[in-house]
């Protein structure tokens, strides 16, 4: 009997991703129906936990399994390479010989191992127009799997998904799909403390519409956003399973943190240690391995591993 080639790994890291504003979290409105239908198969953790934030410390700890006292990332903007002694997931996979390609986080320091290097538009400003950034990010990845999928190696795949990430500018139809009103009523000043915001004000300006009052709007392109992406997830699933390959491969869907909306006065960024931008999502798929229609509240750490904080990425690895 032919022995069954090693899983594949597709882990989707979607930046900015806070889980309470998901339908499959409890969300009410149903801003993930395709990662939703794809949770069914696997097992969704209740409470996960950001380990760190922002972003590279965030992947850092995702990507090794380790503390940033580990990494020494605790920056965004993290200068100089990770700790050569601390392994990254691309560079143990690929010792076990696994073909291992990145998209959309080059040159990051948390990325590094891989083989392959993939970049796709994944930014915009109101002035470029619409932001298709999971339409960008697919329109590489697709051709990318085909090749992976022809290759007898298996495969790591990391994606690093943009759409949840400020600027949050969703095409049509989802721009209007959680709101219906009008953006710029003058009677309504809610974005008023926004826009008087100093850290953040010059760049909101960049992608908000001129005359934005309601903040209910912004919040709506978030969950816009969010639904836009999940459609577009939804194609990458679909792609893995008519290439036959939904059964041998392990997919993780995950964030680096979540994000601050209208919450605590920390507008529509990603700053504090609250709940909003610590409470992520963990979906994992693995058939036969990974228990199906399961939510699971917490994680249990190894026999021998010690008490941990619970949902933080040291549990997880």
């Amino acid at each position: 009997m032919p022995r069954r080639r090693k899983p594949n790994i597709l882990l989707i890291g979607i930046d900015s991703l806070r889980a309470d504003h998901m339908s499959c979290y409890g969300y009410p409105k149903l801003t993930t129906p395709h990662i939703d239908r794809f949770a069914q198969g696997g097992t969704l953790f209740e409470r996960t936990y950001s380990a760190y934030i922002p972003t590279t410390s965030g992947y850092g700890s995702m990507l090794t399994g380790m503390d940033v006292i580990s990494t020494q990332m605790v920056a965004l903007r993290h200068q100089g390479p990770l700790r050569p002694e601390v392994a990254t997931l691309a560079e143990i996979v690929k010792g076990e010989g696994y073909n291992t390609t990145c998209v959309g986080f080059r040159g990051n320091p948390a990325s590094r191992g891989f083989d392959t290097y993939i970049d796709f538009a994944g930014w915009g400003s109101w002035n470029e127009g619409r932001s298709p950034k999971a339409e960008n990010l697919n329109a590489v990845t697709i051709p990318e799997l085909n090749r992976l999928a022809k290759e007898k190696a298996p495969f790591f795949l990391f994606l690093r998904h943009m759409d949840p990430h400020a600027p949050y500018l969703p095409p049509a139809p989802f721009e209007r799909m959680f709101y219906h009103g009008n953006e710029c009523n003058p009677r309504n000043r809610s974005m008023d403390p926004v826009m008087s915001f100093k850290p953040f004000r010059d760049f909101f300006a960049t992608w908000m519409p001129p005359g934005i009052t309601d903040k209910d709007y912004v919040i709506a392109q978030y969950d816009g956003a969010v639904a836009y992406m999940d459609a577009a997830i939804q194609t990458i699933l679909n792609a893995v399973e008519t290439l036959g390959l939904l059964d041998n491969t392990i997919v993780v869907i995950n964030s680096d943190h979540g994000e601050t909306l209208y919450d605590h006065e920390c507008y529509f960024d990603h700053h504090g240690m609250y709940d909003q931008t610590l409470h992520v999502p963990l979906i994992i798929r693995y058939p036969g391995k990974v228990p199906g229609r399961k939510a699971c509240e917490r994680l249990q750490p190894p026999p021998g591993f010690g008490p941990h904080p619970v949902g933080t990425r040291r549990n997880r690895k």
